[in-house]
């Protein structure tokens, strides 16, 4: 069959797409891939919209392609997609997960920062981790893509930055020494990319399961199942890392201040063949340790 593969134009997004179409020619399909401009491209200088922005910026566009049939699969980061799906559309597939960690460029560890480091991300899980864990560090907004992140680091803008390792693997990067997921807790879908389809379209779905990783999928289900249960967007500092320990699930989660002032952490196991309920199980404890009051607080303090 002839496959539209529809992505972000970015060089990351197309990284992507282009790792996917190699895949699915192998199975023998004929690939046309398509980039879209979304919403979350839309910046002055071409600099990426920050992560504060409404998620659904960055699949908007896409989305709308796919129920139009003018494409007939879409490829994302699956941390940019939104915990709830437009009606008619979903998540066909996943295929192997990348190193899910954040990454630290410019130093060997985190520990080896000197005091009052600046130190880049746009992301305020990151931010909060970073204060949580070093609160004597100068933690400033990093804007644009990673070539121009890593280009201003290495001018001396700042002293590191703290990226997706995976995204710098799939731009073939050899910068950044991964951070262990005990002191930063990776975001929800981190390493992951996700297929997107229309929801009736089962040859897609049969196509998109053939290069879906089991492990993968089970692991991407619990931590979005934590993020809708948590309500969390892309205002409120949530970290969440699954992966399969024998038979076993086990799923880490996080929530803080992005001041790094107040944090929640939680840590449990489950049914590998419920990922779901493991989600929602995490959910309630994180509820239960004051989870909900924390978060609208730090959605709060972003808005100032």
């Amino acid at each position: 069959m002839s496959v539209r593969l529809g992505s972000r134009g970015s060089a990351l997004a197309v990284a992507q797409a282009t790792y996917v179409r190699e895949r699915l020619e192998e199975l023998g399909e004929d690939v046309e891939l398509i980039t879209i401009r979304t919403s979350g491209d839309e910046r002055p200088g071409g600099a990426a919209a920050p992560e504060t922005d409404d998620k659904a910026r960055f699949v908007k566009e896409i989305e709308e392609a796919l129920l139009r049939e003018e494409i007939d699969l879409a490829v994302h980061s699956a941390k940019d997609v939104p915990s709830l799906l437009p009606d008619g559309l979903a998540i066909v597939g996943v295929p192997q997960r990348l190193d899910p960690r954040d990454a630290l460029c410019g130093a060997a560890s985190l520990d080896a920062l000197a005091e009052g480091t600046v130190v880049g991300t746009a992301s305020l899980r990151r931010r909060a981790q970073l204060l949580a864990a070093r609160p004597d560090l100068d933690v400033r907004e990093a804007r644009g893509n990673v070539d121009t992140r890593l280009r201003r680091l290495g001018e001396g803008s700042y002293g590191a930055l703290v990226l997706a390792a995976a995204g710098l693997a799939r731009l073939g990067r050899e910068e950044g020494e991964p951070i262990p997921q005990e002191s930063m807790t990776p975001a929800p879908g981190q390493g992951c990319l996700a297929f997107e389809a229309r929801a009736d379209d089962d040859a897609v779905t049969d196509l998109a399961a053939r290069l879906t990783d089991r492990d993968a999928l089970v692991a991407l289900t619990a931590e979005r199942a934590l993020v809708e249960g948590l309500a969390a967007t892309c205002r409120t500092p949530v970290g969440a890392h699954a992966r399969l320990r024998g038979d076993e699930l086990v799923l880490d989660a996080f929530a803080g201040m992005p001041d790094g002032s107040q944090w929640i952490r939680d840590s449990a196991t489950g049914n590998a063949e419920d990922p779901t309920a493991l989600g929602r199980s995490v959910t309630e404890r994180m509820l239960a340790a004051g989870a909900r009051d924390l978060l609208d607080a730090a959605e709060r303090s972003v808005a100032r």
